[in-house]
């Protein structure tokens, strides 16, 4: 496949027209061997502060180079011009769900779609994310259409980011992941290690290891009640230490990064004393628990967007939940933003991550702004989604910062987001492994 142009300069003012035909034409492969990419400020997440008029050599999927100055293309290579933009790598979000999107319906849903709806639908969430400068998520689960979707985004057949999913999350019966919550009794059954429930240590390894097979990428456990379970306990401890020491150890043993979706302090206690990589939430974290985790180097991934979305649904429309769910709603969600806020100032290590599927897909970036209103700086806050989230998925050598070697996962945004953090959220140039997918 020939390209379109050669030297062929690519600035915010290029028309739609050209960029249509340059990804049919390229079927979204990256449009030239090398390109050159003028950046007016970069922040390339490894120093403190942004670096002015820095040139970025890509030689195919990877970044080549990193220059001071406005490098000269040669006539061979292609441009882009970014220099009145700021640069950053490609956003990475630690929790999404990739297959749904929360509404009112959801709880029907599961009888009336099937999994070729669900990814069919889920590829338009897909989009939306990349679009929005998330070049990497993690999914913490959902029905393991998940794994299909990361595959098709792989191979090219849907346009995405990079997904490392869990498949299916692990629960206990009438736990947080029990997929049969709410059913009448008649079709309510008994789901087990193979459907993602276990009730002992040798379940907890049979589920793990079904995972594996499943083609999952990493590994979650509710080690706590959730809110949006048709259950009435949002926070109780679901699993024994012996269960959680069992899932971490025999995922460790495939080389699985471990989450724990947790809001009460016990089950959080028990998750981070057994191991698991990440807490997801953390509503309840205490003081103590934050000691803990930054003892174990254990992650929090707040998903502040979650809590704020789902409490103001239940404020602002008494239907949109279920009434056994909408109590939880209201207790939860404001809590997130305040325990971040806490966490963040006693030195608990901080990844990015929103739950969007709960909030909408494509509003990621929304959490960066309420990371920085619980206090934490909005540079810092950049490298949540970046360093820190590529340190947490163990992807550090590929990805989190624009350096050579690393993949061509860039960003651009107009203005200067160290001084309005609000500007991630019209992220106006995307590129994942050295392939432009949105220019404005």
């Amino acid at each position: 496949m020939s390209y379109i142009a050669n030297m062929m300069t690519i600035t915010p003012r290029f028309t739609g027209l050209y960029l249509m035909l340059l990804l049919l034409a390229s079927q979204h492969r990256a449009f030239a061997q090398m390109s050159y990419i003028h950046c007016g400020e970069l922040l390339d997440c490894l120093g403190e502060k942004a670096s002015a008029k820095m040139t970025i050599i890509i030689d195919g999927d990877r970044i080549k180079e990193v220059k001071k100055g406005f490098v000269d293309p040669p006539k061979d290579a292609s441009f882009i011009d970014l220099s009145d933009r700021t640069v950053m790598p490609g956003f990475m979000d630690m929790h999404v769900h990739i297959e749904s999107e929360l509404s009112p319906a959801r709880y029907a849903e599961v009888f009336r779609i099937s999994d070729a709806d669900r990814a069919l639908r889920a590829t338009k969430y897909c989009e939306r994310t990349l679009m929005a400068g998330f070049t990497t998520v993690r999914d913490l689960g959902g029905s393991g259409v998940n794994v299909s979707l990361r595959t098709a985004i792989n191979k090219g057949y849907v346009v995405g980011p990079r997904i490392y999913t869990a498949e299916k999350a692990i629960g206990t019966t009438g736990g947080h992941a029990d997929p049969t919550n709410g059913f009448v009794k008649e079709i309510m059954g008994d789901p087990g290690p193979a459907e993602g429930v276990v009730n002992s240590a040798a379940d907890a390894k049979k589920a793990v290891r079904q995972r594996y097979k499943n083609g999952a990428d990493c590994i979650k456990i509710t080690a706590t009640g959730g809110v949006l379970s048709v259950a009435k306990d949002g926070q109780g401890a679901q699993f024994t230490p012996e269960e959680i020491e069992a899932i971490v150890s025999t995922a460790n043993d495939y080389g699985f990064v471990t989450a724990a979706h947790a809001h009460g302090p016990e089950g959080m206690k028990r998750a981070v004393e057994g191991g698991i990589h990440s807490i997801e939430h953390g509503t309840f974290m205490t003081p103590e628990i934050m000691e803990l985790m930054k003892k174990h180097g254990t992650y929090m991934v707040p998903t502040i967007s979650a809590g704020r979305f789902v409490y103001d649904k239940a404020i602002s429309d008494p239907t949109f939940f279920p009434a056994i769910i909408r109590p939880k709603a209201i207790e939860v969600g404001p809590q997130i933003q305040e325990t971040f806020g806490k966490a963040y100032k006693a030195g608990v290590k901080i990844a990015f991550g929103t739950d969007s599927g709960v909030s909408p897909h494509g509003d990621n970036a929304k959490e960066f702004q309420y990371m920085v209103e619980a206090g934490m700086p909005p540079y810092e806050a950049i490298k949540s989604a970046t360093v820190a989230a590529s340190d947490l998925l163990r992807i550090s050598d590929d990805y989190g910062t624009i350096e050579p070697g690393k993949m061509a996962d860039i960003i651009a945004v107009e203005g200067d987001p160290l001084e309005d953090i609000k500007l991630l959220q019209d992220v106006r140039f995307v590129m994942k492994g050295g392939t432009v997918y949105k220019m404005e």
